[in-house]
């Protein structure tokens, strides 16, 4: 791949957490400064081309680094709403590349070596597409019955067929794909395995409260 860009969509009029993007650990640091300072290292080693932050609010300037761009996106796009999918066309439409890599400022604590490995992953042409997630080995149920287990047979946990829980954070993708399947994803993707600190995807106060108490304490920087 020739040109990879990653793109982070963002919007300033969330609901449930007000001002949730630009909201500030307890130390000032905005949330929305934890993907993108990743995002930079990435770009620092040559691993994505362009970073861009899509948002119809040119305050959001402020917040973002020189290495990035800031590419207004249609108001419209603003609503609760709104889908992902509406985003992603959008921006694609927008601004063409070959690959895509669409992250979230949710997602503070994804650590650059696993986006990489999705971009990677993508351009070895071994898999259309990627995304990380986080590996589930618990006794699951659906519609009151069981979905990885039977009722008279629990395994130990560690045998049971793991179930992968998508992460906002990265998806890896061409315009190819995305115009094939109408999302983000094919039907060969890579999924790459995270952490359950990774996994944290910040959309109540109380997910917030927890990053910025996993921020605090310094966690987040140790290899987990």
């Amino acid at each position: 791949m020739s040109n990879t860009v990653a793109f982070v969509p963002i919007k300033l009029n969330n609901e449930r957490i007000p001002g949730k993007n630009l909201k500030p650990m307890d130390d000032g640091k905005p949330l929305i400064s934890f993907i993108l300072e990743t995002l930079v290292l990435l770009k620092k080693k040559g691993i994505i081309t362009e970073i861009v932050v899509y948002c119809s609010k040119k305050e959001i300037c402020q917040y973002i680094p020189c290495e990035v761009t800031w590419l207004k996106r249609p108001e419209y796009l603003d609503t609760q709403q709104t889908k992902s999918n509406d985003l992603i066309k959008s921006f694609i439409n927008d601004y063409p590349s070959d690959l895509y890599v669409m992250c979230h400022a949710t997602s503070p604590f994804m650590k650059e070596e696993h986006i990489e490995a999705c971009i990677k992953a993508v351009e070895s042409g071994n898999y259309d597409s990627a995304f990380c997630a986080r590996e589930i080995r618990n006794f699951m149920w659906q519609n009151q019955k069981p979905m990885n287990f039977s009722l008279d047979y629990y395994p130990r946990t560690q045998d049971l067929i793991p179930i992968y829980e998508e992460l906002p954070t990265p998806y890896v993708f061409t315009k190819e794909v995305f115009r094939k399947t109408g999302g983000r994803t094919g039907i060969n993707p890579y999924i790459c395995i995270c952490s359950s600190i990774e996994a944290i995807d910040i959309d109540n106060p109380s997910d917030f409260d927890l990053a910025n108490a996993i921020h605090m304490s310094g966690i987040d920087k140790l290899s987990l």
